[in-house]
């Protein structure tokens, strides 16, 4: 028996119909559930070539096969889709406690397609799909919209994403929220909804999934957590959270700082997790099936500048963004500008980017309006700016390379793909330079998660041979755990011998070894690189291409990435993923 439905349920906004679609067993044990499926179905749904704006652009959701299961983690659900802001593949994840809803609705991906002449949310259960009018709720912000959707539905339990007024406005980088400050973040999936009129979907149902062996999952589930819940690591994210990476990036030189010219931030010392929970009423926040704890509710406590605002977070790489990009060491400060993100509906990382981008053209004389790094309200104002494309902000809605563009900035301007690195710089960390290069969605740290190797010291940051090779099996590992869709912060309790007993687990008698799982993990790989040559069959050569900024200039430290010693990494990336001297996929065998 096989953890899945072998079903999705196909939603066409335009003509306002939906028709269940049955999934060949054969694609499911091939690519898995999650980003596996995910991305199949997006790559043979799409048509060649078609506009991210365009209703033949299809939202694929979906949770992995562990779905409602006893399975610690698994709390994420995904969105497949093509990205607005790169023109590239684009898959993104989100936690909180949506994932079991959207799993009780009975499908392993839930398509959506076409748009509606009209604002609409969606409700979606195992029996039916409603379409309600969103007339009203559209310009409302991300938790009243939330809030509003919830409460028509016809379940007290239920979960649900919604767009902003961002996405509304097609700001390329807007994003999906739910549970009021969990985010599908990178890449511009709100934009994609807002391009439907989609403002949101509600999710419950009674659907139950069948599980391989459920003995066995009851089992592993007892297990993982006596052995992993008292370690040293999950204690100190329960603690303390992101935040903690703060003074870890600064002291080795490696914080991205005004615009990505330092590595360190002057005042940093204001912005660690110490302070934060020193300024803040701070509180731990677990996903659903989390023993971690991760999530931080933070309040401004009594006479604060921004009196009673809650967010769970700031995370670590919203204060890279905000904190060291615009220089604004300040932790209410940075909780304020994450809250307007949130409310706007826009990805944290993305904004706090182009607003220092915006900081820096502005140092430059390259704009008619003078903005100041370290000034939140400069910050604030262009972010509104943005979500409502107003003046300056209509150009920069658009994203870094159109932006960049404009002013005739293309030299300066940081990104993969379109997409902007998180808050590890590259030229202290070779290997992660290689995972932000070939991450099929852009610059991302999540698609190999290797900063945490070097950074742990499980890869010496000094050392780039062998490099490639690592950096290949780690993007295996967590493309593994994007099938499962299982949050990435369990890598202190799953590695592959526990991930396979919990692939086995699910898919019983089938069974799946671990040679099995990186062969998958490979295909899924190449097809969403495949998706991005088809795509932009004129862009190959410059796909995995890093600014030359990170070739040119120096950190403090004298760091600066070499780049005769990146292309080999990358020529010996392509030879173990199996691909030509272009990273062309040698065949793609669907």
């Amino acid at each position: 028996m096989l953890s899945f439905f072998k079903r999705y349920l196909c939603i066409d906004l335009s003509n306002r119909t939906y028709r269940v679609v049955p999934i060949d067993e054969e694609i499911l044990k091939k690519y898995g559930g999650g980003k596996g499926i995910g991305t199949y179905l997006l790559y043979t749904l799409n048509p060649p070539g078609v506009d991210p704006f365009h209703e033949d652009n299809h939202l694929i959701i979906n949770v992995g096969p562990a779905g409602s299961a006893k399975v610690w983690g698994a709390s994420r659900y995904g969105i497949y889709t093509k990205s607005p802001l790169t023109n590239c593949y684009l898959d993104s994840t989100s936690g909180g406690h949506v994932a079991k809803y959207i799993d009780k609705t009975g499908y392993d991906a839930i398509v959506v397609r076409g748009k509606s002449e009209k604002p609409v949310f969606l409700e979606i259960n195992d029996r039916e799909v409603l379409f309600h009018d969103a007339g009203e709720l559209w310009g409302k912000d991300t938790h009243y919209t939330e809030d509003a959707i919830k409460g028509v539905s016809k379940r007290k339990e239920c979960g649900a994403c919604v767009i902003g007024p961002a996405a509304e406005n097609l700001v390329r980088f807007a994003l999906l929220k739910n549970d009021y400050w969990r985010s599908i973040g990178r890449g511009g999936v709100g934009a994609v909804f807002g391009s439907k009129r989609l403002k949101g979907i509600v999710f419950y149902g009674d659907a139950e999934r069948p599980i391989g062996d459920s003995e066995k999952i009851e089992y592993l589930y007892k297990k993982y957590l006596k052995e992993s819940k008292y370690s040293a690591e999950v204690q100190k994210y329960r603690k303390w959270g992101t935040p903690a990476g703060v003074p870890v990036l600064n002291k080795v030189g490696a914080f991205p700082t005004e615009y990505w010219h330092k590595g360190v931030l002057e005042g940093w010392e204001n912005i660690t997790e110490v302070k934060m929970q020193e300024i803040l009423d701070v509180k731990p926040k677990a996903c659903d099936r989390c023993y971690i704890a991760c999530g931080k509710l933070s309040k401004t406590k009594e006479g604060s500048k921004y009196p009673n605002l809650v967010v769970e977070g700031p995370e670590y790489e919203t204060f890279y963004a905000f904190g060291g990009l615009c220089k604004i060491a300040d932790v209410e400060d940075i909780l304020y500008l994450n809250d307007l993100c949130d409310r706007l509906g826009m990805d944290t990382m993305t904004s706090g980017n182009i607003v220092a981008f915006a900081f820096e053209a502005s140092r430059l004389n390259k704009l008619d309006e003078k903005f100041e790094y370290g000034n939140v309200e400069h910050a604030a104002e262009i972010l509104r700016r943005i979500a409502y494309r107003d003046g300056i902000g209509d150009i920069l809605a658009n994203g870094i390379v159109y932006a960049s563009k404009h002013f005739g900035l293309e030299d300066i301007a940081i990104h993969v793909k379109g997409l902007e690195p998180a808050g590890y710089d590259p030229r202290a960390l070779p290997g992660t330079a290689l995972g932000y290069a070939t991450s099929p969605r852009g610059a991302c740290h999540l698609r190999s998660g290797f900063y945490k190797a070097e950074l742990s010291g499980v890869s010496d940051p000094n050392r780039t041979e062998g490099k490639a090779k690592e950096v290949v099996d780690w993007e295996n590992w967590f493309c593994a755990y994007d099938t499962l869709i299982i949050c990435r912060f369990y890598r202190y309790a799953y590695f592959w011998d526990e991930l396979t007993e919990i692939f086995q687990a699910l898919y019983g008698d089938y069974g799946i070894t671990k040679e099995q799982l990186e062969e998958m993990s490979n295909r899924i790989i190449s097809l969403a690189k495949q998706f991005n040559i088809r795509e932009n069959p004129d862009r190959i050569e410059e796909l995995e291409r890093l600014p030359e900024r990170f070739f040119k200039e120096p950190l403090e430290s004298g760091k600066v990435m070499d780049k005769n010693v990146f292309n080999r990494m990358l020529k010996e990336y392509y030879e173990l993923r199996g691909w030509d001297e272009r990273g062309v996929p040698k065949g793609v065998d669907l």
